[in-house]
C-alpha cells in the first residue's frame, strides 16, 4: 500500500533531523571534552560551554531549514510558533505545576527518612545567575527544535499521544551522552536513572503538546522547561529521587491529557 506524499515527506524530515543527535554528542565530547580534559577550563567556562551544546537542536534547524521546509523562510518559520497571544497568567499556570511536581517529587524522596533540607541546596550560581544559565540552555536552546519542529512533523504522521510518546524518547534519548559524562551514577545505577529520564521527559512532552495544541505559542512550552529545569539546578538528591519524580510527572502528564479529552480535543 503506497503511503500518502504527505507522510513520505514528514518522515524523511524526522530522520534528516536526527542530525541534532550526533551534532550534540559532538560538540559535547570535542568541546566540552576538549575543554575539560586539554585546557583544564574552570567550572563557569564548562557551564557556559554545556548551555552552548544545548543549543544544537536549533543550529541543526537553523542550517537544515531549507530542505526540511522547503520555500519556508526561517521568519516564516518562527511566526507561525508564536502565532497566539501569551497569556501570563497561564504561564504562571503552567510553571507553578512543573517545579512543584519537582518540589513534591523531593517531599515523597524526604518522607522515607530523610531530611528535606538535606534535598536542596544553594547551587552553584546566585538565583539570577541560575535563572539566566537555565533559561539560556535547554528551555531557549531546545525548543524551536523538539516543540517547534519535530513537533509538527511527527503529529502529521501519528495521534497526539503517540507523537508526544516518541517526542520523549526523542527528546530523552538526546541526552544519553549526558547520562555517562555528566551524571553522578555509573553501572546499574544508570538504568534506573535513564528509565526515569525517558519517563519523565516524555511526560514533559505530553504537558507542552497538550497546551500547544490549544494556543501555539512555543513560550509555553519553553516555561514548562524553564520552570523544571530551574529547580533541578538546587536539588542534592539520591537515586530514589527519580522515581518519586517519574510518579509524581505521570499523574501530572495524565492530568493535562484529561483536561485535553474534556476540552473537546481530538
Amino acid at each position: 500500500m503506497t503511503q500518502p506524499a504527505e507522510t513520505v515527506r514528514a518522515d524523511r524530515a524526522v530522520w534528516r533531523y536526527a542530525a541534532a543527535y550526533l551534532t550534540f554528542w559532538l560538540m559535547v565530547l570535542v568541546l566540552c571534552g576538549g575543554a575539560s580534559m586539554l585546557l583544564h577550563a574552570p567550572p563557569p567556562a564548562m557551564r557556559l560551554l554545556s548551555n552552548l551544546c544545548a543549543w544544537s537542536p536549533t543550529f541543526v534547524l537553523w542550517a537544515m531549514l531549507p530542505r526540511l521546509r522547503p520555500g519556508c523562510t526561517l521568519g516564516a518559520f518562527y511566526r507561525g510558533l508564536f502565532r497566539d497571544r501569551l497569556s501570563l497568567p497561564r504561564c504562571a499556570l503552567y510553571a507553578a505545576v512543573t517545579a512543584g511536581g519537582s518540589l513534591l517529587a523531593a517531599a515523597l524522596y524526604a518522607a522515607a527518612g530523610i531530611p528535606l533540607r538535606s534535598c536542596f541546596s544553594a547551587g552553584e550560581y546566585s538565583l539570577g545567575a541560575s535563572a539566566l544559565l537555565s533559561l539560556t540552555s535547554g528551555p531557549l536552546g531546545e525548543e524551536s527544535g523538539w516543540r517547534g519542529y519535530l513537533r509538527d512533523e511527527l503529529n502529521r504522521r501519528y495521534t497526539f499521544l503517540r507523537s508526544s510518546l516518541i517526542q520523549g524518547a526523542v527528546w530523552a534519548f538526546w541526552h544519553t551522552v549526558l547520562w555517562f559524562v555528566d551524571s553522578d551514577f555509573t553501572g546499574l545505577a544508570l538504568i534506573p536513572y535513564a528509565a526515569a529520564n525517558v519517563a519523565v521527559m516524555t511526560c514533559l512532552a505530553v504537558m507542552m503538546n497538550a497546551v500547544l495544541e490549544r494556543r501555539r505559542n512555543l513560550l509555553y512550552a519553553v516555561v514548562i522547561h524553564f520552570a523544571f529545569n530551574y529547580v533541578y539546578c538546587f536539588l542534592r538528591v539520591g537515586l530514589g529521587f527519580y522515581g518519586c519524580l517519574s510518579a509524581v510527572f505521570l499523574l501530572i502528564a495524565a492530568g493535562f491529557l484529561r483536561v485535553r479529552t474534556s476540552s473537546g480535543a481530538e
